[in-house]
């Protein structure tokens, strides 16, 4: 889900070595933050995620 080029570039421009195998765990804990943003905004009973309701699928309710 995440764009793997622009990810090791960032890290190098830290001057840090991802190896392929970091990639993927981080890609894998990316794809679970996505699976709980969805689940927040189903829960939150949105059917379209506008910007001024992207405090729900961050499950930030304090935002008032």
């Amino acid at each position: 889900m995440i764009k793997v080029g622009k990810l090791k570039k960032a890290f190098h421009d830290a001057g840090l070595q991802l190896p392929t195998e970091s990639v993927n765990i981080l890609n894998d804990e990316m794809n679970r933050i996505v699976q709980t943003w969805i689940e927040n905004t189903k829960r939150g009973n949105i059917k379209r995620l506008k910007p001024d309701l992207i405090w729900i699928a961050l499950n930030r309710f304090d935002h008032h």
